[in-house]
């Protein structure tokens, strides 16, 4: 198998007046949090939204594995709807010394291209910022990260700078290379 070189860059905020909010799209855009643990539904958001950017490391993961991963306190999953349908999310993780991670963010691709990215991932971001209140005994967030890499979108990068994050580390590393397994087998065949 060969192998393909893969760009990943983190990026940060240290305070929430980092946040440079992006415009709410027109339209019925609502985000909540998907508050019950539920596997099946964030494997669904899990690879709908990466399936053509080749996320591959959760898709192995047991009912049980995704379930102790999602019971942890703290953990959120924060889901932009588009008139009732999932759009796209974003997972947060809280790390220690008051250290959230935002673990996953994209939209399905029907939802791309339509401001709605922005938006969510502002929306994401103040909640990675207000964390702790919604989980008694954690630490207030002191910095929010996240990181991306050369097969994600396109625009993905200019979105996370545009929202105040700034790079902090870059490393490039050899992969396997792949190809899109899609939300389900033959999902992009044509």
């Amino acid at each position: 198998m060969s192998s393909v070189p893969v760009t990943t860059w983190s990026l940060e905020q240290t305070s929430p007046s980092d946040l440079l909010p992006a415009a709410a799209p027109e339209g019925d855009l609502r985000i909540v949090r998907s508050e019950v643990p539920s596997p099946e539904f964030s494997r669904f958001l899990y690879a709908s939204v990466g399936g053509d950017v080749l996320w591959t490391d959760r898709l192995s993961w047991s009912h049980a594995r995704w379930l102790e991963h999602l019971d942890r306190p703290g953990v959120e999953t924060w889901v932009a709807h588009d008139r009732g349908t999932p759009a796209g999310y974003a997972e947060l993780e809280p790390q220690d010394e008051g250290v959230v991670e935002i673990v996953y963010f994209g939209l399905l691709p029907d939802f791309r291209g339509r401001r709605i990215g922005g938006h969510l991932l502002s929306y994401a971001t103040a909640r990675a910022w207000d964390l702790a209140d919604r989980w008694p005994g954690r630490t207030p967030t002191k910095r929010v990260w996240l990181h991306t890499c050369s097969k994600d979108g396109e625009f993905a990068m200019d979105n996370y700078q545009r929202r105040g994050f700034r790079l902090f580390d870059t490393k490039v590393e050899l992969e396997p290379e792949a190809t899109a397994p899609g939300p389900w087998p033959g999902a992009f065949a044509s």
